[in-house]
């Protein structure tokens, strides 16, 4: 039986299969080009709630082995059909299970994140991070993507996700969860001031960017 908050998110993704969150925007562009500051071919990627599956095909596309997990089985179809198949594995799971890892302890090179900590408690993120420690190897990345607190995002969030509940970060409070659990942060920052070409994100991004990031090990 789904739990209320699967249910909303297969809502959710029912409702866009074909909406702006699966299309390329200025956002996504910028998070690539984080991501290729550390992406290589044949590294190993978990794409841990995937969405939409279009960073799974990025990944993908530059030969990374790709392995695509989200909470949402309609999510994870959609990523199949974006992805063409090509994942080495689709996994339906909940990040909070404790048994997760299972047998990817010490299995990824990266672990990417893109919205997904800010729909969680402070106790249900320690366990995230548990998780994605115990999964990673031991020089992996975890790279993370959130909201800002001081965007306008905040104010128009509800008329695209109503039933979804999320907290957006500071800059402050990223790097603390990342701190306060035991990872050394190598880069940290913010990107999409102004979704544009040109937006002066490596100015101000960490302070007002549509999107803060902390990628650390």
């Amino acid at each position: 039986m789904l739990s209320s908050l699967q249910s909303e998110w297969n809502h959710f993704w029912e409702n866009n299969k074909d909406g702006q969150f699966t299309r390329t925007s200025w956002s996504k562009r910028r998070i690539i080009a984080v991501l290729n500051r550390y992406v290589r071919k044949g590294v190993t990627v978990l794409d841990a709630g995937c969405g939409s599956g279009f960073f799974s095909a990025y990944f993908i596309s530059r030969a990374c082995n790709t392995f695509c997990l989200d909470y949402s089985p309609i999510a994870l179809e959609i990523t199949r059909e974006k992805t063409k198949g090509g994942a080495q594995e689709y996994i339906l799971g909940d990040l909070l299970d404790e048994d997760l890892p299972g047998t990817n302890k010490g299995h990824f090179d990266i672990i990417f994140t893109d919205g997904l900590f800010e729909h969680f408690s402070g106790n249900e993120q320690a366990i995230l991070i548990d998780n994605f420690k115990t999964m990673k190897k031991l020089e992996g990345k975890i790279i993370t993507f959130v909201p800002n607190r001081f965007t306008c995002w905040t104010i128009i969030r509800p008329f695209y996700l109503p039933a979804i509940q999320e907290k957006p970060f500071t800059m402050k409070w990223l790097k603390q969860l990342y701190l306060k659990n035991g990872l050394a942060v190598d880069e940290s920052g913010g990107i999409n001031v102004i979704p544009c070409r040109y937006s002066p994100d490596f100015l101000v991004g960490k302070h007002i960017g549509m999107l803060l990031y902390c990628v650390g090990h």
